[in-house]
C-alpha cells in the first residue's frame, strides 16, 4: 500500500535534489529534511504509551512513542542520510543495515551484507531513496520478514510506477510513504527523470 504525500514543500525539496550541481553536503541535508517529513506522516497514527517522567513541576505522566519497538533498516549506501534523519528523531530505536547491489547487466539485485538482528514483533522502518525496479526493496522486505518484523514501513523519496507495482504485488501489507512518483524507467532500468545515483551524489563518489 503506497501513500504518496502531496505537499508543496516536499515537492520543492525533491526538485532541489534533481539539480546536478548540488553539493554532496546539501544533497545529504535535503534528503534528511525530506525523510523527516515522510517519517512524520508514517507515524501519525502511532499510539503513545504512558510514562512517568520528572518535570520542573514534579513527576508527571506523559504519552511517548515506545522507541524500543522500532528498528530502522537502511539499504547501503544511499539509505544512510535517511537513516541518520530517522535515528536523530527516534534516538532510542535500533538500527540494521543491508547491502544490496544491482547487476547492471541483468538488472537483478543481490544481497551481499546483512547486519539486521532479530526483529520479532518490531515496527521496521526501511529507508532507501529510490524504488526503481523494486528488486532491492523486495529483497530487503524478505530479509526483515524472515527475521520476524511485525509491521513494515518503507520511506522512499522517488519511485517508478513499475517498481511500486512490483513491491505491492508481492508485499501488499507493507506501508510505503513516497515523496514523488516519477514517470517510469528507461531502457537501463533507471528512473526518469530521477536523481541519478543517490549514493554517489551523497558521498561524492562519481
Amino acid at each position: 500500500m503506497h501513500n504518496p504525500i502531496h505537499h508543496p514543500l516536499l515537492q520543492s525539496l525533491v526538485n532541489t535534489l534533481r539539480e546536478t550541481a548540488l553539493s554532496p553536503l546539501i544533497f545529504r541535508h535535503t534528503i534528511k529534511e525530506i525523510t523527516k517529513i515522510l517519517l512524520y506522516e508514517s507515524l501519525k497514527d502511532m499510539p503513545l504509551k504512558s510514562k512517568t517522567i520528572n518535570t520542573w513541576h514534579g513527576e508527571q505522566k506523559v504519552g511517548l512513542i515506545d522507541e524500543s519497538e522500532i528498528m530502522v533498516v537502511s539499504v547501503l549506501r544511499a539509505g544512510l542520510p535517511m537513516h541518520d534523519a530517522v535515528i536523530e528523531t527516534l534516538s532510542q530505536s535500533k538500527s540494521g543495515f543491508l547491502g544490496i547491489k544491482r547487476d547492471e547487466s541483468t538488472h537483478q539485485s543481490h544481497l551481499y551484507y546483512d547486519r539486521v538482528e532479530d526483529c520479532s514483533g518490531k515496527i521496521v522502518i526501511m529507508v532507501d531513496p529510490m524504488i526503481a525496479t523494486g528488486g532491492s526493496l523486495c529483497d530487503a522486505i524478505e530479509v526483515v520478514k524472515n527475521k520476524g518484523a511485525g509491521r513494515i514501513i518503507s520511506l522512499n523519496i522517488i519511485a517508478s510506477p513499475e517498481g511500486i507495482q512490483k513491491v505491492e504485488s508481492r508485499y501488499g501489507e507493507v506501508e510505503i510513504f513516497i515523496a514523488q512518483i516519477d514517470e517510469g524507467l528507461d531502457e537501463n532500468k533507471f528512473i526518469i527523470p530521477g536523481l541519478g545515483d543517490a549514493g554517489d551524489r551523497a558521498y561524492n563518489t562519481l
